[in-house]
């Protein structure tokens, strides 16, 4: 929706799509409005219990669905900021809309997506998800006898004489 503009890279972009994929991220990093994004706890549970393989197909149909083609129904309001990993992801990456596509990406508006922008675009949604993932660790479960003894007992009034708890 034009919220920034592309932050300029000292170097020539990369050709091959890991490198490019690194590119982008680090380019994509440099603009405020892209960097303040992160999943939601639901969209994290939601992704870990998916499986990559998953997400990486979602990716796939919503770019295509939502961005690939020529004249997007609604562009530019077509992806929601809430409520799946890669919605979030999307306009972490400028791949929310054709405008964010054609500023940040170079993909001029007016035609379909190919098969290999679709592809190149989900790498850079699979890897942003990866990162934040990777950053934000599923924090384990209690065991069942401690949450169980924590919710059955009363708890005791607070006195000088109790521990601190951190």
């Amino acid at each position: 929706m034009g919220h920034d503009m592309p932050v300029q890279g000292t170097t020539p972009e990369p050709v091959g799509d890991p490198q490019w994929v690194a590119w982008t991220l680090r380019r994509l990093s440099g603009s405020p409005f892209r960097a303040k994004f992160r999943l939601s706890d639901a969209d994290r549970a939601y992704a870990r219990a998916k499986g990559r393989a998953t997400i990486d197909r979602h990716a796939h149909e919503m770019l295509r669905t939502r961005v690939g083609g020529a004249q997007p129904i609604k562009d530019g309001k077509q992806t929601p900021w809430k409520g799946h990993p890669v919605f979030a992801a999307q306009h972490a990456t400028a791949t929310c809309c054709r405008g964010c596509i054609m500023r940040w990406h170079r993909i001029p508006k007016g035609r379909a997506l190919t098969d290999a922008e679709v592809n190149r675009l989900a790498a850079l949604v699979m890897a942003w998800i990866d990162r934040d993932l990777r950053d934000h660790p599923a924090q384990p479960e209690p065991p069942a006898e401690i949450v169980k003894s924590t919710t059955s007992q009363p708890k005791a009034a607070p006195t000088a004489s109790m521990e601190p708890l951190f």
